[in-house]
C-alpha cells in the first residue's frame, strides 16, 4: 500500500481552477519532488494536502485512509507535518521551546496539572526537554537550544523548523522550498540534512523546489505541474530530460 495516494485532485476559486485532475502516488521512504513554474499550483496542492484548503473534486488517501476534507490539526494528527516557504517560527520562543511546540500531540496534562507544578507536570516537561534534544542534535542545534529563534542564522531557521515539523511524529513531511534564500554551501548541507531525516528517522519526504541541484541531487521521483495540471510524472532523471518540462520549466 502506497503511504499517498492522491486521486484526482482539484480546486476551484470562483471561476478560477487552480489545480485539475492531479494524481501522485508516493511509496513509504520515498524522497519525492513537486516541481514547476511560479504560479503552477504546488503550493496549492500542499495546502490541500494538509487541510489548509478543501479540494472542490477528487480524494486524498494517507496510508489507507481517507483524509480528504479534513481539517489542519486532524490531518496532522493523521502524520502530515509541513514547513512553509517563509519561515514560520515562533520567533520569541526559544529554539527548544519552538521543538517543544511540535511534541505537544504527544505529551499533554492538564492545566492545573500545570499551575500547581504537580509531579506529573515535572515528569512531562523532563521527557519533552530530552526528546527535543534529540531531535535537535541531528540538526546540530543542541547547542543552541536557549537561543530565540529570532536570533538564529537564516540557515538554522531552516533546520529549526524542519526538525518542529519531526516532533509532531509524521509518517509524511512536506518541505516547501527548504533551500529558498540558501547559499550554494547551505543548500548542499540542507541536501544532507534531508537525507538523513528520511533516512535516520524513517519519514516519507515529498519537497517543492526551485533549486534543481538539490532536486536532481536527492528527489527519486518528480511531478511536474504546468498551469494546475499534471504535465510529467516518474523517475527524476526521466522527468528532468523530458522536453515538454525543459520548454515549460527549465526554459529552454
Amino acid at each position: 500500500m502506497a503511504l499517498l495516494e492522491v486521486k484526482k485532485l482539484g480546486i476551484s476559486f470562483g471561476g478560477l481552477r487552480a489545480v485539475d485532475d492531479f494524481t501522485m502516488t508516493i511509496e513509504k521512504g520515498d524522497l519525492y519532488g513537486l516541481i514547476g513554474p511560479n504560479g503552477a499550483g504546488k503550493t496549492t496542492v500542499f495546502n490541500m494536502l494538509t487541510g489548509v484548503y478543501k479540494p472542490t473534486d477528487g480524494s486524498i488517501w494517507l496510508d489507507g485512509e481517507n483524509i480528504t476534507g479534513r481539517s489542519n490539526i486532524e490531518i496532522n494528527k493523521a502524520g502530515i507535518a509541513r514547513t512553509f516557504q517563509n519561515i514560520r517560527l515562533f520567533s520569541n520562543l526559544s529554539v527548544l521551546d519552538n521543538v517543544k511546540a511540535g511534541l505537544s500531540n504527544h505529551y499533554t496534562y492538564s492545566t492545573a496539572t500545570g499551575v500547581l507544578r504537580l509531579p506529573k507536570y515535572f515528569r512531562i516537561e523532563k521527557e519533552m526537554n530530552e526528546r527535543a534534544m534529540e531531535l535537535l542534535k541531528p540538526f546540530e542545534l543542541e547547542a543552541d537550544a536557549n537561543v530565540l529563534a529570532s536570533n538564529l542564522p537564516y540557515g538554522k531557521q531552516r533546520k529549526l523548523e524542519i526538525a518542529r515539523a519531526l516532533a509532531t511524529q509524521p509518517k509524511l513531511l512536506l518541505l516547501d522550498e527548504p533551500a529558498a534564500g540558501m547559499n550554494p554551501k547551505e543548500t548542499a548541507g540542507l541536501m544532507n540534512t534531508i537525507l538523513t531525516v528520511r533516512d535516520d528517522f524513517g519519514v516519507t519526504i515529498l519537497l517543492i523546489e526551485h533549486d534543481m541541484s538539490l532536486v536532481s541531487g536527492i528527489c527519486e521521483k518528480l511531478s511536474v505541474l504546468n498551469f494546475g495540471q499534471l504535465l510529467c510524472q516518474g523517475p527524476t532523471g526521466q522527468v528532468l530530460s523530458d522536453p515538454e518540462v525543459i520548454k515549460a520549466y527549465l526554459g529552454e
